[in-house]
């Protein structure tokens, strides 16, 4: 028999108008910039309350991420003019140290003394990106005063954020019809400009290349984890957020294959856009494309833009590569904020907090928007004015990383907050789903909303196999963890302990609520724990026909929620 639930009818949330806007937003979601920078140099190096705890990470990493989206667009801004800023050394923004690769200053070198210059100087691209873009100090601990172009571009990227989300999923949905399609076609355009080029199939080779050595590296593998949570997001929120839009009976299984496959698909096929042109400028240079790849922003900022202005018309491959590199940004830029914004707060249960912990940045600040008004319903009819206020919030909290110590800072949050803060929010996800639901509870509900059974592989996945793999990565992590640095500039003691700090801002909270919990909720310690370990009356489908459906799936389970209270029913074994 069912107790007495009070069960409050609230606005609507919206909805997606078809599959293929749910399937282009994550698609957009996960496939970003780090598909651009990250993966290509990853392959080169390597041998060819947990709902409290993600809001938190994804209003750290949304306030740079837009900062980092706003590269592009200055690039794109200075690619519109007559001759590229970083084609040569007769800027002022240029030193002494300044070196065109492929200049005749370079080419009369002989190949030992230009590896040495490599050393020593430094590229047009190079100088303009950390000197005219960035603006960079000497080191963060000079943070130094507001990079005003950069502030005005950041500022443009809040407000078109603001266009692209201000009307909810239905607004998302068709603004990614264009920002989640139209990169593909560039890329494909510049592979096809790519592999025509001389010398393009030396960097082909070098990038396909397999160094089967370094599989025994763990290192490789901490890489590769690294790669796929910055990438696919799983731990960040944005993909159960966006999944929350589907209709209740919606086959995920489905959306769950091709996601993945989009995003890797489009790593290794950027890849080979990427190493194309690298091999091209190999070709002209003589230098060796080991030498000439570079890893993380470098690679998007410095090599590629160096790389461009060797081709024909490099006006034209500027302005293609840095819309590219926009839009792949904006798309997930979005989502993120969105989750953030839906986030649902359970003063007294501490599994609901973690139920948005399976749930970057259209999707990105989708989802912090998301998380405001699922907490709050009653705003969801503001959600205009709710947008509003959040998006300047993160903006004000986004003008650290435009002063001239910006880039600094950035690394700092990008490594500890993004990276190690969510494989270890991830881990726990797969304990609660596999241990404390249970992996039988979570078998049973989704069989319940796909209507097919699932293959026993799958609740042995998410019991142990996840949280083995899990552990793993978070161990590798944390034992290859370097020493932070930035253009060889090794950072402070400070900055180190600001970086842990912001980590474990986000991973304190599962702990700390869960005291908190213990803290404020009546009963014995067992009650207590029993209370915070179980689903409350809102835990379930949301439309009635639905709920009494499940409900009943629930009285004819053997799951071991027998015997106990769930969702305000009595349950008694059958």
């Amino acid at each position: 028999m069912r107790e007495k639930n009070n069960h409050v009818p609230t606005p609507e949330r919206g909805s997606w108008a078809n599959k293929t806007e749910f399937l282009l937003s994550c698609a957009g979601y996960a496939i970003g910039i780090g598909n651009v920078w990250r993966f290509p140099y990853l392959c080169y190096r390597n041998g060819g309350g947990a709902g409290f705890a993600i809001v938190i990470v994804n209003i750290i990493c949304t306030m740079y991420y837009n900062v980092i989206i706003s590269y592009p667009l200055m690039f794109l801004a200075m690619s519109l003019r007559s001759k590229l800023p970083w084609q040569d050394c007769d800027n002022p923004w240029n030193t002494y140290k300044c070196l065109k690769l492929g200049g005749e200053i370079f080419n009369k070198r002989n190949e030992t003394d230009q590896m040495k210059l490599i050393e020593h100087t430094k590229t047009p691209a190079d100088e303009f990106f950390h000197n005219h873009i960035l603006q960079i100090s000497e080191s963060i601990d000079e943070i130094g005063t507001i990079v005003w172009p950069l502030f005005a571009c950041n500022f443009i990227s809040w407000i078109i954020v603001f266009m692209c989300i201000c009307n909810g999923v239905k607004s998302v949905g068709k603004v990614v019809y264009f920002t989640a399609t139209f990169p593909f076609v560039i890329l494909f355009v510049l592979l096809i400009r790519g592999v025509t080029l001389p010398g393009a199939m030396d960097g082909i080779l070098f990038y396909i290349t397999p160094q089967w050595s370094q599989l025994t590296n763990l290192k490789v593998w901490a890489d590769a984890a690294i790669q796929i949570f910055f990438s696919l997001g799983p731990g960040w929120g944005g993909i159960v957020n966006m999944a929350s839009y589907n209709p209740f009976r919606n086959n995920n299984r489905l959306d769950s294959i091709l996601v993945p496959i989009l995003n890797c698909g489009t790593s290794i096929f950027a890849g080979f856009v990427v190493f194309s042109v690298l091999g091209f400028m190999s070709y002209r240079t003589g230098i060796p494309v080991s030498t000439v790849a570079t890893g993380g922003p470098g690679l998007a900022f410095v090599t590629y833009p160096e790389a461009i202005t060797m081709l024909p018309v490099p006006q034209l491959w500027a302005v293609l590569f840095f819309t590219m590199l926009y839009l792949l940004g904006m798309d997930s830029c979005v989502s993120i904020a969105h989750t953030v914004l839906s986030f649902r707060y359970y003063p007294t249960y501490y599994l609901h907090f973690l139920r948005l912990l399976l749930c970057f940045k259209f999707v990105q600040i989708e989802a912090i928007i998301s998380s405001i008004t699922d907490a709050y319903p009653e705003l969801r009819k503001h959600k205009k004015i709710v947008t509003v206020v959040s998006l300047v919030i993160l903006f004000l909290g986004s003008l650290c990383f435009v002063t001239n110590g910006g880039m600094y800072i950035l690394q700092v949050f990008d490594w500890y907050a993004a990276s190690i803060s969510v494989i270890s929010i991830c881990l726990v996800e797969a304990i609660v789903i596999g241990w404390t639901y249970g992996s039988d509870n979570f078998v049973r509900d989704v069989e319940f909303m796909i209507n097919e059974k699932l293959h026993c592989w799958w609740p042995l996945c998410w019991k142990y196999v996840t949280p083995i793999i899990l552990s793993f990565i978070f161990v590798t992590t944390i034992v290859f963890n370097t020493r932070l640095t930035y253009n060889g500039i090794e950072y402070p003691e400070w900055a180190i302990l600001l970086g842990w700090c912001s980590c474990l801002v986000s991973m304190l909270c599962i702990p700390g609520y869960a005291i908190v919990h213990l803290i404020t909720t009546k009963g014995t310690l067992k009650e207590r724990l029993v209370i915070g370990m179980n689903p409350t009356s809102e835990w379930g489908p949301q439309k009635k026909e639905d709920r009494e459906a499940w409900e009943k799936c629930i009285k004819n389970s053997s799951s071991h929620f027998n015997n106990s209270t769930m969702n305000g029913i009595k349950v008694t074994k059958v």
